[in-house]
């Protein structure tokens, strides 16, 4: 029998803004309007196969609204949006509480404005724990503040529970991915060039090499939740400090060093999938390792605590997936070098309710870049519309 090749839509793009009142007392992004949160959004709309459902992508700080599955997914006859968050290409101050507001806001949008009936939540990458705390907190809202005390109040916000929640090449947390990507031998964050040599990857006399043993990585995760524990308790010292001298509603900048150093990136053996031994999504991960734009490199007080403390961040994809309560998809590709498999079968495993789905797609790399990825890109999409379909989301090709 032979699988009827699947109809391509004709997509338009539109761009539009979401507006809403911004009630901190301070601007956490750069310009604009001090009285309003503006959100960057795109509805990608295929012509002459209207929907109900609408797809929304968010990831933290953006950036993704022309990645090859946001238009595959349109070109298939699904209506997508993606929306920027507040944070839009920085992390610097981003609290995780404020883009689940963003989130809310471009829901609320969706079905109020649009007119859309259903919302698939579509988590990508660093989109998909945020999609996962989103959807916790719309369900039952428990959080008041974000870990540092400052706002806003989940559960005052009148958040709109999605339909169905897809996560997608996704990793389980920033603080916990960022965690695994810490370098242990770092021992004093004023100095990254002190560091301890039985726990440097990157240094060739390190008498640890590739094929790590079992002992040594323990011993260097352990070190890695120690070193992120140790930031936290500065962090905490720090925003007391400001508060005792009077000064509480201030800020405190500070560098964080060496943030891709994961043994799994040297030695294909941890978390073994079919990435390039070597490599990471940004490249060469000792570059990246001390580079301009590593995760967390610039900081402030209340987005460590918010966004990076392994013990205190609260959007954490395994935590919050027990409590979901709509149908999910998990997708994961075999060749990511930025989400590897072990992040993809702790969410599916971490989810709730019973119906859920996991599939990996052998070869597929984390963007679907490359000529070589087209046909994994048409197995990703494909995997999506026939869930879509089963589930009420869609409709078959051809049918309105």
């Amino acid at each position: 029998m032979t699988t009827p090749t699947p109809t391509k839509y004709e997509y338009d793009r539109i761009p539009y803004l979401i507006a809403f009142e911004n009630t901190t007392g301070v601007r956490d992004v750069y310009g604009g309007v001090a009285e309003l949160v503006v959100l960057e959004s795109h509805l990608l709309r295929p012509r002459n196969k209207p929907s109900d459902t609408v797809l929304v992508f968010m990831h933290p700080i953006g950036g993704g609204a022309y990645l090859p599955m946001i238009n595959a997914l349109a070109r298939a006859g699904h209506h997508v949006i993606y929306c920027n968050s507040r944070y839009r290409g920085t992390d610097s101050a981003l609290l995780m509480e404020k883009v689940v507001q963003d989130l809310g806001e471009c829901i609320k949008d969706a079905k109020n404005r649009l007119g859309y009936s259903k919302v698939v939540l579509a988590g990508w990458s660093g989109g998909g724990s945020l999609s996962v705390f989103y959807q916790q907190q719309a369900q039952h809202p428990t959080i008041t503040a974000s870990p540092s005390g400052d706002g806003p109040d989940l559960t005052a916000l009148g958040l709109i529970p999605a339909d169905g929640l897809m996560l997608l090449a996704a990793h389980i947390s920033r603080h916990g991915t960022l965690t695994e990507w810490l370098d242990a031998s770092i021992l004093d964050e004023t100095d990254p060039t002190k560091r301890d040599p039985e726990l440097d990857l990157y240094n060739p006399d390190n008498p640890n090499q590739p094929p790590y043993t079992q002992e040594f990585l323990e011993r260097y995760r352990a070190a890695q939740i120690a070193r992120n524990r140790r930031i936290t308790a500065w962090v905490k010292d720090k925003l007391a400090e400001l508060k005792a001298a009077g000064r509480p509603d201030e800020e405190f900048c500070f560098v964080v060093y060496g943030t891709m150093a994961d043994p799994r990136w040297l030695d294909p053996s941890v978390d073994p999938n079919e990435r390039k031994p070597g490599t990471c999504y940004l490249g060469d991960p000792r570059v990246v390792n001390m580079s301009p734009v590593g995760l967390a490199r610039f900081c402030t007080l209340r987005s460590w605590l918010s966004q990076w403390s392994y013990d205190d961040a609260n959007g954490d994809g395994v935590k919050c997936g027990r409590d979901i309560a709509v149908p999910t998809l998990v997708i994961g590709n075999l060749a990511d070098d930025a989400c590897t498999p072990s992040h993809t079968r702790r969410l599916y495993e971490a989810i709730g309710h019973p119906d859920k789905e996991m599939y990996e797609i052998p070869g597929a790399n984390h963007y679907y870049s490359g000529p070589d990825q087209r046909d994994k890109l048409r197995q990703a999409v494909g995997i999506v519309t026939d869930w879509l379909i089963r589930h009420g989301f869609a409709t078959e090709d051809g049918t309105p």
